[in-house]
């Protein structure tokens, strides 16, 4: 079916510089009219610092906040997202014992204030898991290769306790909005999928990962790709947890600088660069997979 485009009409010229002049108020209003002394050259050097002993330009502290923001993110997504299809499949399991506990659960996290979740999760991950598991001193005993290793994907290894039980908080909490995309969208299947390949002598587990799930990624991916840009914004919480990400370092920043407004502008503009790129990722991985199937 070909999408036709309609020229814009006079309403809609219109709309459009209505929202260009409020916009223009705006800025005329935070730039001019407010009694605020702007103060944008210590973002640069928050973003950048030169060593003089390895005589190059590393990261700095919003940088480095950044860096970890990507990476939370990216082991949270990982971590909701395994979780997310188990809880998915056990909501439509044929026993109920697997229903009911991942039912409790979605319940749980859904209904639940977000900032308790993340002391909960917190305090049980690190106290109670990581520390039982004396995840620290095994990390520090490990190869240099690995602990190379380590660090480019977790930071810094020693920091690497609050980072895992940030992760964790992330995934364990986003699990549960992922787990009903996934159940909404095995569902979305007709029952005629599931008998014809029943019929073919198909397991259940054969079924469910060659016919079901490859057909209910398409419904799943553009819901799939909100949750995932909600996953980077969700990681801003776990800075109340002293975990060094962007909106942590935004705020110590802030309070040695006193440039308020500069430094969550630029943090906002960084974050919407993250999500805005996962966005067109996405946008364009749904066309892919919309070829396709055509």
């Amino acid at each position: 079916m070909l999408k036709v485009r309609r020229k814009p009409s006079r309403l809609d010229w219109l709309i459009f510089i209505c929202l260009l002049a409020g916009a223009a108020l705006l800025l005329h209003r935070m730039f001019f009219d407010l009694n605020y002394r702007w103060n944008w050259g210590v973002i640069p050097t928050y973003l950048l610092r030169y060593d003089q002993e390895q005589q190059r330009w590393l990261a700095n502290a919003l940088l480095e906040g950044f860096f970890t923001t990507i990476r939370l993110s990216l082991w949270g997504m990982l971590l909701a997202l395994l979780l997310g299809i188990l809880i998915g499949v056990m909501r439509i399991a044929p026993r109920l014992a697997p229903r009911a506990i991942s039912r409790i659960y979605v319940e749980f996290i859904r209904n639940t204030p977000a900032l308790v979740l993340v002391f909960l999760f917190y305090y049980f991950v690190n106290d109670r898991i990581l520390s039982h598991f004396a995840v620290e001193p095994l990390l520090r005993g490990s190869p240099p290769a690995m602990r190379r290793l380590l660090s480019l994907a977790c930071g810094d290894l020693s920091l690497i306790s609050p980072f895992i039980s940030g992760a964790m908080t992330i995934g364990l909490f986003q699990a549960a909005y992922i787990g009903e995309i996934v159940r909404a969208g095995i569902q979305a299947i007709p029952a005629g999928q599931w008998e014809a390949s029943r019929s073919l002598g198909l397991s259940k587990y054969l079924v469910m990962r060659l016919v079901i799930l490859p057909q209910a990624i398409r419904t799943m991916l553009p819901p799939l790709a909100g949750e995932f840009i909600n996953t980077i914004k969700y990681s801003s919480i776990v800075s109340i947890i002293s975990i060094q990400e962007l909106t942590f370092q935004g705020l110590q920043i802030m309070a040695s600088t006193q440039a308020t407004i500069e430094i969550w502008i630029t943090i906002t503009a960084m974050y919407l660069l993250l999500c805005f790129s996962l966005s067109v990722a996405v946008h364009r991985l749904e066309r892919r997979l919309g070829d396709n199937r055509h």
